[in-house]
This record gives structure tokens, C-alpha cells and sequence, in this order.
């Protein structure tokens, strides 16, 4: 696995299509811009233990919407501190690591939830899903840019409509699970994150 993910080992071949990268820095950036629809959450989780109306103990949606803060603020420190080393160790290594903190920030989170830990879901989907959010955003990009120089707007255009077009596709499939899964005890959310981060996790792969 070592040798798989190294630099050396992703040097395309002679008349390799480079078509072929869009469509999977597409698929990373629509994973990672799910943090844009984690809006679709709070209602829910402000209802996590009264489950049809807030009770004592539940959160708040101030106290939720700190994981945007989180989120963007650990975007942009993860991109800005791991920058050099994505272009060191090349994007299919940073690609894997970006998935194992998105997708594994949502199997934290799921934790937090049903132990009904907010610091859990911070450090899940925000600290860790942040700094994933930072390494699946930029090797994309670079990567792009590296194989279409003569493109370079249609190149980083692709990868900002992903990441735009996340949530249009995150936030629906959310509601639906949370639906799907919603009982007299529980508001589906736990259960959601974890289906989601396995989802996440494959297609940033």
C-alpha cells in the first residue's frame, strides 16, 4: 500500500487520456462539499433527545453552527500548512489521507451524536473533516491545473462546481436517510453520518 500511494508511482503513462482527472477530482470535490449542506442537520440535532420537540440537554443551533467555523477555519490552515507537502508526496497520497478525515470525521461525529458529545462532533466533523476538507480541496485543484496548463479556468471552474455542487446532492440524500432511518428513539442522524462517511470515503478513493 506504501509503495502504491507513492509520487513515483502515479506518472502517467504515454497517451494517457488526461480526461480522465476531471471526473475524479469531481467526485472528491463533491464529497467534500457536503460541508456546505450540514445545515440539513441542525433541526434534527436540536431535537436529538426529545427527538419530536428540544428538551432539556439539547443543542442549540448556535452551539451547531460552530462547525462551520471549524470547518473553514481548518480548510484553510490544513491547505495552507500541507500545501508543500501535497506536492511533494503527490495527490493520490494526499487524496487518501484527505478521505480517511472526511469520511472517518463522519464516523467520529455519528459517535458524538449518539453519545450525545458535541465535543466529539466538533473534533469529527470539524477539526478532522476539516483538514480533510483542506487536502481534498487543493490536490484536486493542483492537479488540474498541472495536467490541463493550457486550461487553467476550465480547470479550476471544474473542481469549484463540484465543490458547489456537493451539498445540492449531499444535503437531499441527508434528508432522505435521516428519514429512512428516524425512529420513535432516535432522529436518524447518527445513522446518517455513518452511511454517509462510507459513501464519502469510497468516492474520495
Amino acid at each position: 500500500m506504501k509503495g502504491l500511494l507513492q509520487k513515483e508511482r502515479i506518472i502517467a503513462a504515454p497517451g494517457f487520456n488526461r480526461w480522465l482527472v476531471p471526473p475524479a477530482a469531481l467526485a472528491i470535490h463533491l464529497s467534500i462539499g457536503m460541508a456546505y449542506g450540514f445545515s440539513v442537520f441542525w433541526l434534527p440535532l436540536g431535537r436529538a433527545l426529545g427527538i419530536t420537540r428540544p428538551a432539556p440537554g439539547d443543542w442549540k443551533i448556535s452551539t451547531l453552527g460552530w462547525m462551520y467555523t471549524l470547518f473553514f477555519v481548518f480548510l484553510g490552515s490544513s491547505a495552507a500548512l500541507f500545501g508543500r507537502w501535497v506536492e511533494r508526496e503527490g495527490p493520490r497520497k494526499a487524496g487518501v489521507v484527505a478521505a480517511f478525515c472526511w469520511g472517518g470525521g463522519f464516523w467520529l461525529s455519528a459517535l458524538g451524536v449518539y453519545w450525545h458529545q458535541i465535543a466529539l462532533l466538533w473534533l469529527g466533523s470539524g477539526v478532522i473533516g476539516g483538514c480533510g476538507l483542506g487536502l481534498g480541496y487543493i490536490s484536486p485543484v493542483s492537479t488540474l491545473i498541472q495536467w490541463f496548463p493550457d486550461r487553467r479556468g476550465m480547470a479550476t471552474g471544474l473542481a469549484i462546481m463540484g465543490f458547489g455542487g456537493g451539498a445540492m446532492i449531499g444535503a437531499p440524500l441527508a434528508d432522505g436517510l435521516m428519514k429512512r432511518f428516524g425512529t420513535p428513539s432516535s432522529v436518524g442522524v447518527w445513522e446518517t453520518f455513518v452511511v454517509l462517511g462510507a459513501i464519502y470515503f469510497v468516492a474520495m478513493l
